[in-house]
């Protein structure tokens, strides 16, 4: 189909070179330059006729003729051929048949309601990084949604990998699959699909949906960065929410970076020494330092130092993060 299209391609600039060539041969008076030429039979054959130019002679009267015959025809078949080739990428990206062709994107893996959510999580961020859906349908669950691409297969083979772009990705979260009915099967395609995620692109970072407790030392033992267990985060927020009214708003803020105020990753300041310096600073500024990585006592270690490894996160809202952000960077 390809040499196809580059050979009408390749026909259609031959008839209009050629055709402004024998137009002028037959009238050099009329058009004076070939360039003219060129542009009347151009007008021409897309029915345009400005009428600045026009055959003057017999023989010119028939050679418009010809073009009105099989110029227009041979144009109209160019359109047609590049309207099908539109509809035709089109169909495909419905399909998911296309490869990815971005960079430091989030690939989440089978689709479900929970995919979904995590997907608008995902773009509620500013700017939103690109996403591209791995699963075993044959229709985009998302087709008018920008930023998120789609690709249709078995997301543990590595061909489907490949065109979800899976080596320049930024990060891979695999849900489990809801249309298996047993647990231990369910984790053990996620698992398939961790390890090929791992031996492709080990770089990235990986977390999976688990739904059984036991599986989990198999999943570290792929070296999968992070997992969840299903309904485990739903079961303690009821429980929250039942003896200690209120608290599971607040979680549901942190949860969601669409409500209230947000966990987010500051840089380490080379004024701070230790985290009492760290949390002063951070606090006149409007935010609340919370944990060095999951470390979330370190505000019963105030004067301990700040280790040249940290991470450090704190709790506000966006706009002061933007604004922590942008003085680390003037720094």
């Amino acid at each position: 189909m390809r040499i196809r299209r580059t050979a009408i391609v390749a026909l259609v600039l031959l008839f209009v070179a050629g055709s402004a060539t024998v137009a002028y041969a037959l009238e050099p008076s009329t058009f004076q330059t070939w360039f003219n030429a060129l542009y009347w039979v151009l007008t021409t054959m897309a029915t345009v006729g400005y009428g600045d130019f026009f055959a003057k002679t017999a023989i010119g009267k028939l050679f418009s003729i010809f073009l009105y015959i099989f110029g227009i025809g041979l144009l109209s078949l160019v359109i047609g051929k590049i309207i099908e080739s539109v509809g035709n990428v089109q169909r495909q990206r419905e399909a998911g048949k296309l490869r990815y062709p971005g960079k430091n994107h989030v690939i989440v893996i089978n689709w479900s309601k929970k995919a979904q959510y995590a997907v608008e999580e995902i773009l509620s961020y500013a700017p939103a990084p690109g996403i591209v859906i791995i699963d075993e349908s044959d229709k985009h669950p998302m087709i008018d949604r920008e930023h998120v691409h789609f690709v249709s297969g078995d997301p543990s083979w590595d061909e489907v990998l490949e065109r979800a772009g899976i080596r320049e990705a930024r990060a891979a979260i695999i849900f489990a699959d809801a249309r298996i009915d047993e647990p231990a099967l369910v984790d053990g395609k996620t698992l398939l699909i961790a390890s090929s995620i791992e031996r492709i692109a080990p770089q990235i970072h990986t977390t999976a949906e688990i739904t059984q407790e036991q599986h989990v030392q198999n999943f570290r033992h792929v070296k999968v960065n992070e997992f969840v267990l299903s309904h485990d985060a739903i079961s303690r927020l009821a429980v929250r929410s039942a003896l200690q009214q209120g608290n599971s708003e607040i979680f549901s803020q942190l949860l969601s970076r669409k409500h209230g105020d947000d966990v987010y990753e500051v840089p380490v300041s080379a004024e701070w020494r230790t985290y009492r310096d760290a949390f002063e600073d951070l606090l006149r500024q409007g935010a609340t330092l919370i944990s060095d990585r999951g470390d979330l006592g370190i505000n019963r270690k105030l004067d301990a130092p700040i280790p040249k490894d940290a991470r450090l996160y704190v709790v506000t809202d966006e706009a002061t993060y933007r604004a922590l952000a942008a003085t680390s960077l003037r720094a």
